[in-house]
């Protein structure tokens, strides 16, 4: 009989650091049944051959949000009137990784026709800029938090360029950001402290992305959020305001959260590898394979959530209709049943078919933009410092499971040349 604990031990805090051995015990059995405090329990698909599966099975739904409950103000006709109809609104317009078709497809292929390849490669050289301009502010310290100093404020300046943020408005979404990731933890979902504060959040960034966007309809720009908020797709697809909100939201959250556990993992893992570090220093063009061995051997997501639609026969057991399920992504990306020697860290590893980017109709849409951003990170970090060592070995984690990464990385150099 499997573990049904393993799960609530991924989510454990102490495990942080190193959740692979973990991994690896539930991979014993490919689609397990874990124990969640409900009768139902939570199922876990664990091997590579399992997840891939099961993400482009059409009874794996996305839509794993609970229904919307704002908290409750005290005043009663907010409360029975403007509640209730937020709270509608709110379920009606998810974001489209908790969408199905046909929706997620529309909205994705809004998405998609302006995240242009030559909108994202236009800010390919803008990255190495940032990088450089950042590395070149820590000059003459012997310390940095990689964190702090590189791997977050690059991608949020990113993300913000790519959709016409204004600048001075960039640190309002650190902590926007921060609270709405914790939506991808399974456990936020069933805590009413935590979706209180995310509908909380969620209307905060809302009102300032509906500025936002009537600005861009008055005076359009250059940049994604003005395409999508003034033209249609090719096929005649224009998003509504609700929807266009939240996909805002989704792109600006999801495109530095991500990003931010990418480049601060590849540098952790490259110290922890001083040999590939030298190697990326003589050779930059080592940085795509280098990146494509990171997502899989450190992922930044490390999972998904889904709910069965319908029973589901899959590696010997039955998934009920009606189940949380949890894709675990992580896991399937260190199995050695596709990748030999699956926890060694070789950026020379042939025909590499990771889950880091998910897969099927939810590929990350920002897949491209992370990879690129986080080349122009550890190329320049790799040639530029001098002597890095860690402080900590392991570092103080981020909280979330879902989306892991470390919260600082302290690194004792010489200098930055």
């Amino acid at each position: 009989m499997p573990d049904a604990t393993l799960l609530n031990q991924v989510k454990d805090f102490a495990n942080r650091p190193n959740p692979y051995p973990i991994y690896a015990r539930l991979r014993e059995n490919p689609v397990s049944r874990q124990d969640d405090g409900t009768e139902e329990g939570t199922w876990v698909a664990a091997t590579h051959g399992t997840i891939a599966s099961l993400l482009q099975d059409p009874r794996v739904s996305s839509e794993t949000l609970p229904p919307a409950d704002r908290p409750r103000t005290g005043n009663p006709l907010t409360d029975l009137i403007v509640k209730p109809l937020k709270d509608w609104m709110m379920d009606r317009h998810r974001v489209f990784i908790f969408r199905d078709p046909p929706d997620h497809d529309a909205l994705r292929s809004a998405v998609m026709h302006q995240f242009s390849r030559e909108r994202v490669q236009a800010m390919r050289a803008r990255s190495d800029q940032l990088v450089a301009d950042l590395l070149d502010e820590k000059c003459g310290a012997r310390e940095i938090d990689a964190v702090d100093d590189l791997a977050y404020p690059l991608p949020v300046t990113v993300i913000c360029e790519l959709f016409g943020v204004p600048r001075e408005d960039e640190p309002k979404f650190h902590g926007w950001a921060t609270q709405l990731a914790t939506a991808l933890e399974p456990d936020s979902l069933s805590d009413p402290e935590i979706r209180a504060e995310n509908s909380r959040t969620f209307d905060a960034i809302g009102g300032y992305m509906a500025d936002l966007i009537k600005d861009k309809r008055k005076h359009p720009g250059d940049d994604m959020l003005s395409g999508l908020a003034n033209h249609a797709t090719p096929a005649g697809v224009k998003m509504g305001d609700y929807d266009l909100i939240a996909t805002s939201i989704l792109m600006l959250v999801a495109g530095h959260e991500t990003t931010v556990n990418l480049i601060t993992n590849g540098l952790l893992t490259l110290l922890r590898h001083p040999d590939e570090l030298e190697r990326l220093r003589q050779d930059p063009l080592r940085a795509p394979r280098l990146i494509e061995e990171l997502l899989r051997y450190e992922p930044p997501v490390q999972f998904r959530t889904r709910r069965t639609l319908s029973a589901i026969d899959i590696a010997g057991v039955t998934i009920p209709e009606g189940a949380d399920l949890v894709l675990l992504l992580a896991a399937g990306n260190r199995d050695g049943a596709v990748f030999p020697d699956p926890d060694r860290f070789d950026p020379d590893r042939a025909g590499l078919r990771h889950l880091g980017f998910g897969g099927s109709l939810h590929y990350c849409v920002g897949a491209p933009l992370a990879r690129f951003e986080a080349e122009a990170a550890l190329t320049a970090l790799a040639r530029r410092l001098k002597a890095p060592r860690l402080i900590e070995d392991p570092p103080p984690y981020r909280s979330g499971a879902a989306l892991r990464g470390p919260e600082h990385l302290r690194v004792a150099i010489d200098g930055i040349a």
